[in-house]
Order: structure tokens, then sequence, then C-alpha cells
């Protein structure tokens, strides 16, 4: 039996005690949600670590993740695009993939980070890089500020479709 089973079996056996039987429904309802929620999350996780261990430079990819997941825990992460991307209310903030020069981390909103070290610049848009080798080239302390920052400097990519190519700053 899992830990999910386990839950809804003590509900169940606890249900006499529960005279509302609207909150009993209600109770088994967020029980399979928070199961939903974290099979979901495991399952982003999953893809994500598919990803890096195709990679040459999969210490390094997983070096990165592992940050991003510590530094931004309340973002959703997926495969967008064929690489690693991480949102926050459905807007993108970060992500990496692979190219000849290395790994590329990009910040979608990073040009507005103030940073020196995210020297690589979007010609078109507001993204800002930085590519890696190896992962002991990543200075998590610059990582993490980054990453603090892209929680507070964001720009409206989740709608810019919507607006025909026109970014208007969210945060």
């Amino acid at each position: 039996m899992n830990f999910w089973q386990s839950c809804l079996e003590v509900v169940s056996k606890k249900a006499h005690l529960i005279q509302n039987r609207n909150l009993f429904i209600y109770l088994i309802f967020i029980i399979n949600a928070a199961r939903s929620f974290v099979v979901e999350s495991i399952m982003m996780k999953q893809e994500i670590q598919v990803y890096n261990h195709s990679l040459e430079e999969s210490e390094l990819c997983n070096a990165l993740a592992g940050c991003i997941d510590e530094q931004l825990p309340e973002a959703e992460s997926k495969i967008w695009h064929g690489h690693p991307v991480w949102f926050l209310d459905g807007n993108p903030v970060v992500g990496y993939s692979k190219q000849k020069k290395g790994i590329r981390l990009m910040f979608w909103s990073g040009a507005d980070f103030d940073e020196v070290g995210l020297n690589v610049r979007g010609e078109k848009f507001k993204d800002a890089s930085i590519f890696y080798q190896m992962a002991e080239e990543i200075n998590t302390g610059d990582l993490k500020r980054w990453l603090e920052k892209s929680k507070s400097i964001q720009w409206d990519y989740k709608n810019i479709v919507k607006r025909k190519g026109k970014l208007e700053r969210l945060k």
C-alpha cells in the first residue's frame, strides 16, 4: 500500500466521525488533488533528468537543475521547445540548452538584471545568458542572485503572441 492509499484508507475509516458528508467528499478530493500534483511534479523532474542524461554535459545540467529547483521551488518545470525551462505563473523565467559554445543558461528577462556575468544578450527580446562547459564553472552565488532577480524582474512572455510580439513588464 502506498502513501496515498493509506491517506484514503484513514479518511474512509474515520468517515463515521465526520458528520458532514460534504466535508468527507472534500477531504477525498483534496487527497486526490495532492496526489495528482505530486505525481505531475515527479514526472516533470523525470523529463528533465532524461534530457540531462542524454547529454555529455549531464553533470553540469544536473547542477543547474538542482540549483534552479532549490531556488525556485514554486516554479513549474518542463521540457519546452526541446529543452528544460522553469515557469513562474506560466511565464518562462529560466532555462538551459545545449549549443555549439556549450550549455547556455538563459534568463528570459535577464537583460534587466544589470548583471555583468549575463553577457550574452538577445537581439529582439529581454533575455540574457551565460555559457558553461563544466559544472565547476558555475558560480553558485551569482546563479542564486540571478534566480532571485528572476522572481522580481519579469517581462510577460506568456502573452507575447496575444500582444503580437510586444513585451510588457510584469514586475
